[in-house]
């Protein structure tokens, strides 16, 4: 067997090979005290008897999945793509020769400029796809194409995808001058574009001028920093986690997210950035016998793979050597500096470099770390097709960005930031033009370029837009007509299926001939007009020396992003947000802890213990006066995490270890929870009775309005407007909570369901908490429904007295169908003509009385709640069967994860933000949470950044103000609007991608992720800026926080975020003030679980519960530290071992178990085997399992005898039955025979007699 591992795919002979072989409790006196649930409590100065409760085990069933998979090896993509859209740009005569051209130029040694002038947006892309793709299977090589911006790439990336092309984006990446931490998804980007770049196989890669000339990981680096491994190959696990870590990979007990690793003995998890899912290897020795996908919330096993290449986790490396250098340079630079806060930062960098932490400042250092300093254009090689798109502005955008590079270095040199020696980040522009002109270079104008080209090199194209038709139906007749007179050869791109098959139903009925095919179908000889489905990327455009065209159903080219993107990664497998709630994993020593029967106190961790003979582990608890409990692992299902109010100094007060204390204040909150629970059920009731308003089927109105949404629906809102509408149809009064995160379109699900009850001649009303809330959904509104007959308005103090009294009378008189109000819309001289449906968006943001006026007004209407506040599980286990519940988890396809910094309020890092985002005509959002100064703020920030258009708003201000504010920042009017947290709530302002947030460590976690949700709202990057002050010590929790809502980056995380916050601050007022008490003083776990039971009561669904059986038996049972070292994943593994029920259960968490840490061990096995003895003893009605004599004696609650005696003729005497007062029936053990094993099997017949004889007496 080959003993090395290949860094690389050995099928294209540019790739670089590369070969790794082998390689290098203090003690404690006090009496113990056992109850019946085998608790060992621990009291100082008590001297109770001692009693010691032994484990048990279960029964192992065969594991381990056969897969027969392969993955072949990545081959070079040579083939040319076919599409009946770049198909038709191949025949223009223009085309052939400006391909002819760039093979010829391909071969000599000093290629010559190629002008391409006249194509229109959609012609262009159309030609880039089809050069880069005939360029290739021409030459093997792809192509290097430059745009002006991002908004360009990501364009081109989507219609590439669409067509077949791969394409990848090189993006820009802000560099970070300073020592703050920050998210990756950027640098994960970059490093994947340079692998593909590195290894030729991507078609084209697309990038700005910019972000092609910043330095980044050498090629040679980048070769040696990647790994591939296989199946069978052979490694040291010591010399894999040396790698690992040389290539930025952070070690963690649970691999969650990219560029994370952990160990578990033979087992490593690992999250390469540049694989979708983490992958998990299993090692034999040196060898490595399998690898597979797993997923990061279950942890489970997903799917095979033979082989899989390892990435970098960073883009700046650090090796020892370039850290020896580094440290040096930092330390002379010191010596030299006088100004103290310098030197201040570089001895703290010192001191980051000597320590395990995460080294912030890298990239400032990148000239030191990097010497060779290389960039992208380092990673391309001759003869690469090198396309530059509008030249002019091309240059102009690298101007642009030189120039404010140079004012930020300037800046950052005077306040001793950066040293002057080091502050080269990118190389010179003439380096751009060097290789441009040792490439074969293609420059694509509209207009007649300025660059010269020898008259065989100059290409130039007939072509026009088209307009995008979406409903018009006239005008897509009238030129439809006009092309078939020219006779054109027509395309009609549509959306969907349904779209292509009602334009061609259209057309048959205009007696216009037309063909429905597919897009990579040729086009039909015999047809001048074809329909099909296609990407709204491509705007139309027509060619007009072939006589082509192509016509574009899509609403507008500004949506088109959005919809392909979506369209392109609906296959791709969205983790449920739901899904995404912490474990018990979480779990660590010190943590907080509520117990069912002992209350609240602090666990301590797992402790080993051992009994004539018997070892099992147990949960140490500590309790008020220093009491110890030790909870045996399988009741760990009677302990969780407390979440409730804590003391000035973070503490929380411990129950009484065998105190009344406890056993008072649960009564107390399971008596307020039943009263809770009654208002819940007869809330629920009533609005059942009440005769609601039936409302009728979809019309074509409906449809109309639905199709004219701009964007393609994800499956979440799809699913959630079905929910409302069967809801709205029943004549059963809706009452649905709509919960989404940020971003996630509850506001379209919303406006459909409006529009519904309007159709029907009902009114809607649309409750909101804040008033720039209420005129953001009046415009969304408006804009929305523009071109339908539907009359919208706003109440809110936004409009003057006799402006809301013309509003009412309309509204009285029902000329008005849809209005928008803050909690003036409640008020008691507000008076519909006819409601049918009202919607409340964030509910739990209004007050007591509020709500109260809300019941009255809801009465027999439908109601619909929307919140961005993710409800935890427990809560939304609690309220089933009370309020009907859809969810949205999934996000727009194209908007891109948050880039979030967390740092030191620094004037010079938050300045430069702000004008970055300026320079790319962005506005930014600045959050200063104080009323008093924020005036003065704004003076300051204005002194500091003159070029900027600042300006302020807060809540207290009067309502001109705040409109004339809110209007001028959506006309971009203003550039950095400072303000308090009233931009906090369904702020939606697209151009606004920076966010910078003062005092960050002040707000909840919840708040903070809200507020980041108001940027990034667009397919453009936003970036996120979390400060505290400089120098000052910010408290535990709040630097959980913000290392929460840094990790948690990616949309959909709100429902993860929510847990977090709810742990760290405490439940506070989620159910009402009077219920705020009682949740603090048993935990928000214990008081949601009472909760749920008061609503079974009330419901008289009272719950089972089965008297458990309790198993005694000699074996050591309890899973190792060397199996799961750990501490939080054993509570983890244990909790799930003690809710087993049945042997489907058993075999699933076997296979977890050793899915996840490879082959459990006796002690592991016994575990589980003695948990499934409980519960199919249990099942079977037994009171007790126990050793005695050398057998086992199995006491039934009821003797049934026709089973046992069944049962013994089965086992042949082994089963001996006693009667008397107490029958039971013992098992003789005997030597060579697994007794747990036998006693599964034992159980498991029983269950199956008994219920063969049930079946047998219902037939006769």
């Amino acid at each position: 067997m080959d003993s090395s591992v290949d860094t690389q795919d050995a099928v294209d002979p540019r790739k670089i090979l590369r070969r790794i072989g082998s390689s290098k409790t203090t003690m404690y006196q006090a009496a113990a005290n056992i109850n019946t649930g085998g608790e060992i409590s621990l009291m100082p100065c008590d001297t109770n008897k001692v009693n010691y409760r032994r484990s048990t085990v279960g029964r192992r069933t065969a594991f381990r999945r056969q897969r027969d998979m392969l993955l072949l090896p990545r081959e070079v993509f040579m083939e040319r793509k076919n599409n009946i859209i770049i198909d038709s740009i191949r025949e223009e005569r223009e085309y052939q020769g400006l391909f002819d051209a760039a093979i010829r130029e391909s071969k000599v040694i000093k290629p010559q400029p190629i002008a391409v002038t006249g194509l229109c947006e959609g012609a262009r892309t159309a030609l880039l796809t089809s050069l880069a793709s005939d360029y290739r299977a021409q030459s093997g090589v792809g192509a290097l194409v430059i745009v002006p911006d991002e908004r360009e790439a990501s364009r081109l990336q989507s219609a590439c995808g669409d067509f077949g092309c791969r394409a990848a984006v090189y993006p820009y990446r802000d560099f970070v001058y300073h020592n703050m931490t920050v998210s990756h998804e950027l640098e994960y980007e970059r490093l994947g574009v340079l692998r593909s770049a590195l290894l030729g196989d991507c078609d084209m890669i697309i990038t700005t001028p910019d972000a092609a000339l910043q330095y980044t990981m050498p090629p040679e680096l980048l070769a040696s920093s990647c790994l591939r491994l296989a199946v069978g190959c052979e490694i040291e696990r010591e010399t894999l986690i040396s790698f690992l870590l040389s290539a930025g990979y952070v070690r963690v007990e649970m691999v969650e997210g990219a560029g994370q690793f952990s160990v578990r003995g033979d087992i490593v998890d690992i999250y390469s950035p540049g694989s979708s899912d983490p992958i998990r290897i299993q090692f034999f020795d040196r060898e490595i016998e399998d690898m597979e996908y797993f997923d990061t919330v279950s942890q489970r096993r997903t799917e095979h793979l033979s082989s899989i290449e390892l990435t970098p986790a960073r883009e700046i490396l650090i090796p020892d050597d370039a850290k020896v250098q580094l440290r040096s340079e930092i330390e002379a630079q010191s010596k030299r500096v006088k100004d103290d806060r310098v030197r201040d930062m570089l001895l703290s960098e010192l001191e980051t470099l000597s320590s395990d932490r995460e080294i912030g400042f890298r990239d400032k250092y990148i000239s030191v770390i990097y010497p060779e300093r290389t960039c992208l254009l380092d990673y391309i090689s001759s003869p690469t097709l090198c396309c530059i798109v509008e030249e002019n502005a091309v240059r102009d955008r690298l101007k642009a960005c030189r120039a404010r590079e140079d004012e930020m270095l300037r800046s950052l040199i005077s306040g001793g930031e950066v040293y002057g020696k080091h502050a080269d980040y990118a190389a010179p522009h003439e380096r751009l033009d060097s290789f441009i002109r040792s490439m074969v270079a293609a420059y694509i104008d509209t207009f007649m370029a300025r660059r010269s080209a020898r008259s065989d090199s100059l290409f130039s194209f007939t072509t026009k837009n088209t307009v995008c038709y979406g409903d018009n139906r006239e005008l897509l007749l009238e030129d439809v007509r006009f092309y078939l007179r020219h006779e054109f050869r027509t395309v009609i791109l549509c959306e969907s299926s349904a779209m292509q098959m009602n334009t061609a139903e259209m057309l048959r009925e205009e007696e216009i001939p037309a063909a429905v095919i597919e897009q990579n179908s040729p086009m039909p000889d015999d047809k001048r007009i074809v329909l099909v489905v296609g990407p709204a990327a491509v705007p139309g455009f027509e060619l007009t020396a072939s006589r082509f065209a192509l016509l574009s159903m899509y609403e507008s080219a500004v949506s088109v992003g959005r919809a392909s993107t979506s369209h392109r990664t609906a296959k791709t497998r969205r983790k449920s947000a739901r899904e995404r709630i912490m474990s018990y994993a979480d779990l660590t020593v010190g943590d907080y802890v509520v117990h069912d029967i002992h209350g609240i106190g602090r666990f301590m961790g797992l402790e080993n213990i051992t009994h004539d003979g018997v070892t099992e582990e147990y949960a140490k608890l500590v309790y008020a006066d220093d009491a110890l409990l030790y909870i045996p692992t399988d009741k760990l299902d009677m302990l969780s995490k407390y979440i409730g109010a804590r003391g000035e100094d973070d503490t929380v007060r411990l129950s009484k270890l065998g105190g009344r204390e406890w056993g008072k204040a649960k009564a107390k909150a399971k008596a307020a929870t039943r009263e809770m629970a009654k208002e819940l059920i007869a809330l629920y009731a009533e609005r059942k009775r009440r005769p609601g308003h039936a409302f009728p089927a979809d019309d074509d109105m409906q449809r109309q309005f639905e199709s004219a949404f701009e964007y393609e629906e994800t499956d979440g809102q799809i699913a959630a407007v079905t929910d409302i509408k069967r809801d709205m149809e029943d004549s059963c009064p809706m009452d649905r909570l709509l919960c989404g995160d940020v971003g996630f379109g509850k506001t379209e699900v919303a406006l459909r369901a409006a529009f519904k009850a309007v159709s029907d001649g009902k009114q809607a009303a649309i409750l909101v908490p804040t008033t720039i809330l209420a005129m953001q959904h009046y415009r969304t509104i408006l804009s929305r429904m523009r071109g339908f007959p539907v009359h919208i308005d706003v109440l809110s103090r936004f409009r003057t007295p006799r402006e809301q009294e013309k509003t009412l009378a309309a509204l009285r008189r029902g000329e008005i169908d849809i209005i928008v109000g803050t909690h003036r819309l409640i008020s008691k001289d507000v008076q519909f003509h006819d409601l049918g449906l009202l919607i409340v968006d964030e509910e739990q943001r209004f007050g007591v009385a509020q709500k109260e006026k809300l019941k009255q007004l809801s009465g027999n209407v439908d109601v619909l709640t929307l919140t961005a506040t993710p409800i935890p599980r427990t809560l939304n286990m609690a309220m089933s069967g009370i309020r009907d519940m859809s969810i949205l988890e999934e996000a727009p396809g194209d908007r891109l994860p948050v880039q979030t910094f967390v740092l030191e309020y620094d004037e010079v890092v938050l300045a430069d933000a702000v004008r970055k985002e300026l320079h790319r005509g962005g506005q930014v959002f600045w959050l200063h949470n104080r009323v008093e100064t924020i005036e003065q703020t704004c003076g300051a920030l204005r002194k500091l950044i003159p070029e900027a258009r600042i300006s302020f708003a807060h809540g207290k201000m009067d309502r001109e103000q705040i409109s004339d504010i809110w209007s001028e920042l959506i006309r971009g009017e203003i550039d950095v609007l400072i303000s308090t947290a009233i931009i906090e709530t369904g702020v939606d302002v697209p151009n606004a991608n920076t966010l910078i947030v003062e005092r960050a460590d002040r707000l909840g976690l919840s708040q903070l992720h809200q507020l980041r949700g108001r940027i990034g709202r667009s397919s453009r990057r936003a970036y996120a800026y979390f400060t505290y002050p400089r120098g000052s010590v910010i408290s535990e929790i709040a630097d959980k926080r913000l290392e929460a809502v840094r990790d948690y980056s990616e949309f959909g995380s709100g429902f993860k975020i929510a847990l977090r916050d709810l742990e760290l601050r405490g439940a506070g007022n989620l159910l009402g003030a009077e219920q705020h008490g009682q949740i603090d003083s048993v935990g928000y776990d214990m008081y949601m679980k009472l909760l749920n039971e008061a609503i079974l009561e009330e419901k008289g669904e009272e719950k089972k519960e089965k008297p458990a059986c309790t198993v005694t038996l000699a074996y050591d049972a309890y899973l190792p530290e060397s199996y799961i070292g750990s501490q939080a994943q054993r509570i983890d593994a244990y909790k799930k071992i003690a809710l087993i029920e049945r042997t489907e259960d058993y075999d699933d968490i076997f296979d977890e178990l050793s899915d996840r840490y490879g082959e459990p061990p006796i002690q592991a096995k016994n575990l589980l085997r003695i948990s499934l003895i409980r519960a199919l003893s249990s099942a079977c009605g037994m009171s007790r399992v126990e050793q005695k004599n050398g057998g086992a004696v199995i006491v039934p609650r009821t003797l049934e005898l026709p089973i046992w005696a069944e049962l013994s003729h089965i086992y042949s005497g082994k089963l001996l039955v006693s009667l008397g007062s107490q029958p039971y029936v013992t098992y003789r053990i005997r030597s060579g025979i697994d007794t747990l094993e036998m006693l599964c099997e034992i159980f498991a017949k029983y269950i199956q007699i008994k219920e063969q004889t049930a079946l047998k007496s219902a037939d006769d």
